[in-house]
């Protein structure tokens, strides 16, 4: 089974479901609120949830996943082993939701990722292999598929209309520990969490429903036995459910989903083209407002969707599509749920004053062409397959794309680059003091015959500079 990943006092990334049918992701205006009745007597205390899970458990499936890692022994056994890595094979096992009756399931990314083998158990435990349609690394989603022939598998319905209140009854099923499928059952404690460092992608809806490693892909259902969210974190000190976890709401499962079905095997999501930051306390302060809202444009991109729609340096974003932003996050997920060439209205403040503009949802802008390179002879790079920089290679390895114009590794293989744990999305900025702004420029300085190499690389926002011998 794969264990939970745990950060910051313990994020356990665990998720998964969803559903087939594509339905427009525009924001469309909400629903009328559906009316929440309490329980009003012992009797409707009393009652029980199995027409609920007898709508849903039958479209919830085990996924198991196995990959090859390879080890290094220490050096000196080395000599005597012939300096092989030993290999062992790890295995996961995690959730999801069969979305499309033909053998369509949704998972979580971090369940298969990696993998060189899935396997696939259904309710009734028959075993299939999987492959994967999309996986989506950003929203911790994967799309896998199953071969059943002409049979139709039972499926889950994705309800993404965005209606959810705090306080509203659901179930989370899944496999934890690998026990055996499980139902537990909650409220959902809040909706729209955008800062919980899960993904740099994320709105996530929160749940006290017990949610355990193994649970990973399963689906959070309503009261209609409809999949509401995919299960896919918790916040634990121990590894094990403490009544926080997060679920990725179906608006973005349904976007995954329909990206595979469209045969796409990467999801390129719309990008705003603007650099946004929350507004906290004290800027709201400093801005004069009344209270903290929305996310303030501190850079615009040149040409990018968010120029061109009229949004200036200093705008507040507090609104797009009629939906709320309560933060930079929100922003970043509430556009790239739109589906490119979509127009949407976003709202800002002015200079006190409230407007609103027009933005067509595109692409991330893909220049400077990307200008591929692997890395190849004796220098720290060696292995390195290297990119220029652009907002499109930004989204792709979720760095920032106003980092400036350079050269970044977008993948590392065998050899130096490895060794010195050089890694996806780090820029090099600099090789023995000549400063590197396109691939072509990594040439000349990397032909020199030097006996220590001087490399400058920006990781996360920061430079460092190192020095390697040859």
């Amino acid at each position: 089974m794969h264990a939970a990943k745990l950060l910051i006092p313990t994020l356990a990334i665990l998720a998964a479901c969803s559903d087939p049918a594509a339905k427009s992701l525009a924001q469309p205006a909400l629903p009328a609120p559906t009316e929440r009745v309490v329980p009003s007597s012992v009797a409707a205390m009393k009652s029980s949830f199995a027409p609920v899970v007898r709508k849903a458990a039958p479209a919830v499936v085990n996924v198991g996943s196995k990959r090859i890692v390879r080890q290094r022994v220490d050096p000196f056994w080395e000599m005597f082993s012939g300096g092989a890595p030993r290999e062992r094979v790890a295995q996961s096992l995690g959730s999801g939701a069969i979305v499309r009756a033909d053998g369509v399931i949704l998972t979580n990314n971090h369940n298969i990722e990696g993998a060189e083998e899935i396997t696939v158990q259904l309710a009734d435990k028959r075993e299939f292999p999987a492959k994967v349609l999309l996986a989506d690394p950003r929203s911790d989603l994967a799309v896998l598929k199953i071969d059943v022939g002409a049979e139709k598998l039972p499926t889950i319905a994705i309800d993404d209309r965005g209606d959810l209140e705090v306080g509203d009854l659901v179930l989370a099923i899944g496999n934890p520990f690998g026990v055996g499928q499980t139902v537990t059952n909650g409220i959902i404690s809040g909706t729209a969490r955008s800062n919980t460092g899960i993904t740099d992608y994320g709105f996530f809806i929160q749940t006290d429903a017990a949610i355990n490693p193994g649970n990973s892909g399963g689906p959070l259902v309503d009261m209609d036995g409809d999949l509401i969210g995919v299960n896919t974190a918790i916040f634990s000190r121990s590894g094990t459910s403490s009544g926080v976890g997060f679920a990725i709401p179906a608006a973005t499962a349904r976007q995954v989903i329909g990206a595979a079905l469209g045969g796409e095997h990467v999801l390129v999501r719309p990008w705003l083209g603007a650099k946004t930051q929350t507004v906290t306390a004290d800027i709201a302060r400093s801005l004069g407002m009344a209270a903290p809202r929305g996310a303030i444009v501190s850079d615009v991109w040149p040409g990018g969707p968010a120029q061109r729609g009229g949004i200036e340096q200093g705008d507040i974003i507090v609104a797009i599509g009629g939906q709320p932003v309560s933060d930079a996050g929100a922003v970043t997920y509430q556009f790239g749920a739109l589906r490119n060439g979509e127009t949407v209205p976003v709202t800002l403040l002015r200079d006190g004053k409230e407007r609103t503009v027009t933005v067509r949802a595109q692409p991330p802008a893909a220049t400077p062409a990307r200008d591929d390179k692997v890395i190849q002879g004796s220098n720290p790079l060696q292995g390195a397959t290297v990119a220029n920089l652009s907002p499109a290679v930004a989204d792709q390895l979720g760095i920032d794309p106003f980092a400036g114009r350079g050269v970044v590794i977008v993948q590392v293989g065998q050899g130096a680059a490895a060794r010195v744990s050089l890694k996806p999305g780090d820029i090099v900025r600099a090789v023995n003091g000549r400063e590197i702004r396109a691939v072509g420029d990594l040439a000349a300085p990397l032909a020199a015959k030097v006996r220590v190499w001087q490399l400058t690389i920006e990781r996360d926002g920061k430079v460092i500079t190192a020095q390697f011998r040859a």
